[in-house]
This record gives structure tokens, sequence and C-alpha cells, in this order.
């Protein structure tokens, strides 16, 4: 059986001032299993940065119980030094000095691991070999969150955390990111995501946990989530009919999606359906073709992107679809 590296329990994060309390994480629940890819996605203010770092152990929780390979972030100490040992973290954030060099910086963090990997392997592995020995501070931003990326793989890390890891890539370097990440996960890291590109998610993740106002809306696999959620693009091709014209085609084809909801739109006998009930379209438009002597051909169907069912849910919230 997977066994849970990351578990958290009825976690609570709260920000006090003089002008109120703003609480940022209401009772969430997250597990995250060994081996594992599991991105967090959120708008801006949904909580999901509060969370990873209470998960990091940066950030004290008001509330709540929270586990990271069966230690407490918050414990001090020798254990906490043990857990340090084992995760590795890209913030989103570079903090390494400018006036060195990545291979220094390399070397530097390689030395606070019990047993990291060679600081060449690591080079090679996130493409840094032909800016190695250039400061810091000449490099781009693309550059310094492929160091970043770096740093954080050096120790050999059981977990990894990344946050907005690819920010700045351009498209090659972006992918060899993706590369990374999953030959990780191959080797059994388990890895907790936070990004703002859906389709890293969708292509990287295991499961996704989507939360807005502190609270996580829905989790599951991409492909699950495309499934219930949001609204697939069917396409299909109805024969000609010498007794029904276009007019009486469009008014068949409404009465037969009758009280499912959808939208219709067609480019002469091609029909194109958008809706999220995809099975009752499909039995409803077969057995109206067949009661018309109808052929339908050229079937096609388009589950929504990850992007499109975290904009969907994420206005359904919106409408007041989940409690305040």
């Amino acid at each position: 059986m997977t066994v849970p590296v990351i578990k958290v329990k009825d976690l609570v994060v709260e920000y006090r001032s003089s002008a109120g309390t703003i609480r940022a994480v209401d009772r969430l629940n997250l597990t995250i299993l060994a081996g594992e890819v599991y991105a967090l996605l959120g708008e801006n203010g949904a909580g999901k940065t509060s969370t990873v770092e209470v998960i990091e152990g940066h950030r004290p929780r008001y509330s709540g119980a929270v586990q990271v390979l069966g230690i407490d972030p918050a414990t001090s100490g020798a254990v906490r030094r043990e857990l340090r040992d084992q995760i590795g973290i890209v913030l989103q954030t570079s903090g390494v000095e400018p006036e060195i060099t990545p291979r220094e910086a390399l070397k530097l963090f390689s030395s606070a691991y019990r047993s990291p990997r060679p600081v060449s392997e690591v080079i090679e592995l996130t493409d840094l070999r032909d800016f190695a020995d250039q400061r810091i501070g000449t490099l781009s931003g693309g550059q310094r969150r492929r160091l970043d990326l770096a740093v954080a793989v050096i120790g050999r890390p059981k977990v990894l955390f990344l946050d907005e890891p690819t920010t700045g890539f351009d498209p090659s370097a972006r992918r060899k990111a993706w590369d990374l990440i999953s030959q990780l996960r191959v080797d059994g890291t388990t890895i907790l995501l936070t990004t703002h590109y859906l389709d890293e998610a969708e292509y990287l993740a295991d499961r996704v946990g989507m939360m807005s106002k502190g609270r996580m809306l829905v989790e599951g696999s991409p492909g699950d989530l495309q499934q219930a959620h949001g609204q697939s693009v069917m396409s299909v091709k109805i024969s000609e009919s010498d007794s029904l014209g276009q007019q009486e085609l469009e008014t068949g084809v409404e009465l037969a999606l009758n009280a499912i909801p959808h939208q219709a739109s067609w480019m002469g006998h091609r029909l194109e359906i958008t809706t999220s009930d995809t099975t009752g379209v499909l039995e409803r438009l077969a057995s109206w073709a067949a009661s018309e002597s109808l052929s339908l051909s050229d079937w096609s169907i388009e589950r929504p992107s990850l992007e499109q069912v975290f904009l969907d849910l994420n206005a359904d919230d919106d409408r007041g679809g989940a409690d305040d």
C-alpha cells in the first residue's frame, strides 16, 4: 500500500492586523502519497501559498495538524534537521548570492546534505552547463530559475516543493524541466507543485487540488476532473436528407436534445455541440438520427482542458457555489 508522505488535517492559517483577522486557509485537509506529483492550484489569494509555506515549515499555523515524512515541520532541533535533509524547495523568488557562480552555489548547498548528488550531474540535469561559471547576477530570469531547481534537487530530496518552477522559461527549457520532474517522480520523489500554467499541471500531476477562499474546491486526477467538470466539445457530420432541409435538421436536433444543457452550432451539415452531458447527447442524437433515417459520421469529442475546468469551478464559486 502506498503510504502518505504529506498529511494535512483541519489546517487553519490566519493573518491578524489592526484592521482585523483574515483567514487565509480554512480547515483544509490534504493527503499526498509517496511518489506522487500533486498540483495545488488556485487564484491569487486562494490560500495555496500559505498552505505550502506551512507544510514547508516556513509559516506558523493557527490550528490543525501537519506531517511531512511523519514529522511535524514546525518541530525544532534535531528532528527538524532530519526533515530538512530530506526535502528540496524551489521558492517563487531566488535567494542565491548574485556574486558567485552556479557551480559555486551548488558546491555550497551540497555541503548541507548528507548524500548530495554530484555537482556536475546536477548541472547536466538542469541544463546549466553553458553558464555554470558565470556570475549569478548576470543571468536571465529563466536561467536563475534553472539554478533554483538545481539547488532544490542537489540533496536527493524525498519530497520536493516546486513553487512556480518554470516561470520565465522559454518553451524548450520548460519542456526539459518537465522531463526532469517526471524523471524525479519515476525515481520515487514526492512532489508538491504550485503553478499558474494549467497545461503544466495537466501534463505533470497525478492528482490536482483546486483551492478557493482557503478551502479545497475539488480534488482528483486531471482526467477525472476534466470528465466530471467543465464542458466537452462534440462534433459530428449528419448525412444530407432529401426530406429534411437545414432548418428542419436544426429544429430536430434542438427537440432531440430537449432538457440537456448544450450549445449547438452548424457548419453546413456538420454539427458542433458544447455540453457537460456527452453521454446524454450521444444517446439522444443517435436515437433521433435513426428515427429520421439519417447517418452520423466523423464523430469527435474533445474534453475540456484543465484550464477550462479551473475557470468554470472558480466562476461557480464566485457565484456562491461554495460556502464563503
